[in-house]
């Protein structure tokens, strides 16, 4: 029998360090106990001829490796990863997109709900992955203030201009400190963020931040505030869940899959004056049990196994054998 490998292939470089990259390292890492696996940038490349099986992230972004795997491999051993602007846009507007969902033997989901979000006759296909993060060390939080944190770069699909907007709103809120962490990835939305530290004294936009370091002010932060239009399953809500750090999230289908249905913790997207209110009553009584912040941190750690490495290691080894020998 042909010794598998696995060729992961994201349009994701690692001094990017963006959410995808981390996916292609950690599965990298989980499979690599049980066959050799590498991460490519496109494909075919120099060593694609050893290569036995792939995993596309992106059906839209890695379009051309997934059309060129199929026509030199044919069917089989081929699985597409669908991120939120995969899910919630390209497949249902973009011919590239569409062609990777034809071809793919699996669909890769990383949230519950985002099946759903497929065309009727590809929901056969889909497999859930829900990604994996470490646990943290849940921190005391001191009750002089409420500090909260948002990670995500400045781009339209993370929203960063609500935040923004309900930082407006809390300027009277004298014990809130806002802290955003993520790189001006469109220059208008970083005049914004300038202009709102400016106008909003506890605002700070940190700019982009080792992953460790953003781990660490996750960790040490009251709530995580996580307004995105669209996600296929943030990386950043796990990571606050295991840092017992209770979130407050867009009502999505990114975040309704990873925090549950009855979540106490959702805004409706785009409602800045919403997500204004559950910030103040995080503020209103930070360190009581029947607080707002309290109450979302026991929900959160009902999530955490959901997150637990072994989880999703299990769940790959299952899309492995989907994909044959």
């Amino acid at each position: 029998m042909t010794p598998r490998r696995t060729v992961i292939v994201t349009p994701a470089v690692a001094q990017a360090a963006s959410g995808n990259w981390h996916t292609a390292r950690r599965w990298q890492r989980l499979l690599s106990r049980h066959g050799e696996v590498r991460i490519a940038h496109q494909w075919p490349d120099a060593q694609a001829d050893g290569d036995t099986h792939m995993i596309a992230l992106h059906a839209w972004r890695s379009a051309d490796a997934v059309a060129a795997w199929a026509l030199q491999r044919g069917p089989g051993g081929l699985a597409v990863v669908l991120t939120g602007p995969d899910l919630y846009h390209d497949i249902h507007h973009d011919p590239d997109a569409q062609r990777s969902l034809r071809l793919a033997d699996r669909l890769v989901c990383l949230h519950p709900r985002a099946p759903a979000a497929l065309p009727p006759a590809w929901v056969h296909k889909a497999v859930v992955v829900v990604q994996s993060t470490s646990e943290r060390r849940t921190l005391p939080k001191t009750n002089r203030h409420v500090r909260a944190v948002m990670v995500g770069h400045l781009r339209a699909e993370k929203d960063p201009l609500l935040l923004m907007s309900a930082a407006r709103k809390l300027l009277d809120q004298e014990t809130l400190f806002i802290d955003h962490i993520g790189a001006a990835l469109d220059p208008a939305l970083a005049q914004a963020a300038l202009q709102t530290a400016a106008d909003c004294p506890r605002y700070r936009w940190l700019g982009p931040l080792p992953h460790e370091a953003t781990r660490r002010r996750i960790q040490r932060a009251h709530v995580l505030v996580h307004p995105s239009r669209m996600e296929g399953g943030a990386h950043v809500v796990m990571e606050a869940v295991c840092s017992g750090t209770p979130v407050i999230a867009s009502r999505i289908d990114g975040n309704l899959g990873l925090l549950g249905e009855g979540y106490g913790g959702y805004f409706e997207p785009g409602d800045a004056a919403g997500l204004a209110v559950l910030m103040r009553q995080a503020c209103a009584a930070p360190d009581r049990a029947d607080g707002l912040l309290a109450r979302l941190r026991l929900q959160c750690d009902a999530r955490r196994a959901l997150f637990a490495p072994e989880a999703e290691h299990a769940a790959l080894m299952a899309l492995m054998a989907s994909l044959g020998a």
